[in-house]
């Protein structure tokens, strides 16, 4: 049935996704946004560049969902990463392909993702009305009647949900969506920071803060039990650790985080035994240096100076005594320096939000509540989420298109 009056609650990636789609299905369609401007939480993605999406294909996409990927099965067939990137570049925003897929625009702004929806919007005859807070969301009999905003009450036939979750909230990701949704009777999960920088115990790193360690591997464990482990780049900070491994870890511990220990390998090209060779053959090539002077090259001097306090060795020590015992200590030291998680960093600094309204009340084909008659949930607010990469975004565009596209 067509003609009916649709509100979006959200102008993020999947609100402004369903209000195109819905319009396009010859809806009424008015979207209602609490902020100054539409898609806000979308300038502050990839850096400013907006990470768009990932172009590996349905079996990457579903490789790096983390939860209830099969809830996604029909939002991922409507509308999939090649769909978004011919909608981008049909509305005037080319895009590339960068390392692990990665898609950006090509201009490296986020603004120009931002210009190409406006357009979309605009073509679709989509109603925007800015600084506008949806406080209720207003049923009778089951279904959907309407909206309560500052303003008061305005009849609407559906209402799509898509106020994200609680990640990054100064953008206006401020937890009301789920206070909505609970109040017509939806459960919400527990919420935790996902993809977040992590606070360790101990403060080595705190002294180093801003030293990238690239090419290293990191491994977390809990109870001993291997929980990730992976090469790349990780950031030590003021307060622990961050960057694209330590963000990776966090959605595996998002839960339960604290007393998690991760091992830094900062020579994971090179086996122990090797690794020992070097050593002693760096001691017998500087007899006469300290031990911080004959192994100089091995790591940056700051760096060093923590793997070898961390082996209990003094980098004052003359190098011609550097025994046997200590070699193995450094060697231990250097193929798994030892961290422990205190715990994640809060919401404001966390990329997506883990938990969210239960994907058991929700009509995985249609994205529509198994409860209230007339009321779809996409994006952020449902409990779905998926590693960095472009993944978190592909899921609001295409759960809000298929909300959308389902009116």
């Amino acid at each position: 049935m067509s003609g009916r009056a649709v509100a979006v609650i959200g102008g993020g990636a999947a609100g402004q996704m369903a209000a195109i789609r819905a319009a396009r299905n010859g809806n009424r369609v008015v979207l209602l946004e609490k902020n100054e401007k539409l898609g806000k939480k979308l300038y502050i993605t990839g850096k400013g560049r907006c990470n768009v999406t990932n172009d590996s294909g349905r079996d990457g996409f579903f490789q790096n969902v983390i939860r209830n990927p099969r809830f996604l099965y029909s939002a991922y067939a409507a509308f999939t990463e090649r769909d978004m990137i011919s909608f981008l570049e049909e509305n005037g925003c080319p895009v590339k392909v960068e390392r692990g897929q990665r898609v950006f625009p090509v201009s490296d702004k986020s603004s120009d993702v931002q210009k190409a929806l406006d357009r979309a919007l605009k073509a679709a005859g989509v109603q925007i009305r800015l600084n506008t807070e949806v406080r209720e969301i207003l049923t009778r009999g089951g279904a959907v009647a309407g909206v309560r905003t500052e303003r008061g009450e305005e009849p609407f036939d559906a209402v799509i949900l898509t106020t994200g979750g609680l990640s990054y909230p100064a953008t206006g990701s401020t937890g009301a969506g789920f206070e909505m949704a609970r109040a017509l009777g939806h459960s919400v999960t527990a919420l935790f920071p996902s993809l977040v920088p992590l606070e360790t115990v101990e403060s080595w790193p705190f002294a180093l803060s801003g030293i990238t360690l690239k090419n290293v591997r990191l491994t977390a464990k809990r109870a001993g039990k291997t929980l990730y482990s992976e090469q790349g780049e990780m950031l030590l900070t003021h307060f622990g650790v961050s960057g694209p491994l330590i963000l990776t870890a966090s959605a595996y511990i998002a839960e339960e985080p604290a007393g998690v220990e991760l091992f830094i390998d900062l020579k994971p090209a090179i086996p122990e035994e090797e690794l020992h060779q070097r050593l002693q053959r760096l001691v017998q090539e500087n007899p006469k240096k300290a031990v911080g002077g004959a192994f100089s090259g091995v790591l940056p001097t700051r760096l060093l100076d923590a793997v070898l306090d961390a082996a209990n060795i003094q980098p004052w020590a003359p190098a011609s005594g550097f025994t046997k015992a200590q070699r193995q200590a450094l060697v231990s030291a250097l193929k798994g320096m030892k961290l422990t998680v205190k715990g994640a960093r809060p919401f404001s600094e966390a990329v997506v939000t883990r938990g969210g309204v239960s994907v058991k009340e929700v009509k995985p084909s249609t994205m529509e509540s198994k409860l209230v008659s007339g009321l779809y949930l996409a994006g952020e607010i449902l409990d779905v989420d998926a590693f960095t990469g472009g993944f978190n975004l592909q899921i609001a565009w295409s759960t809000g298109a298929l909300a959308g596209g389902s009116i």
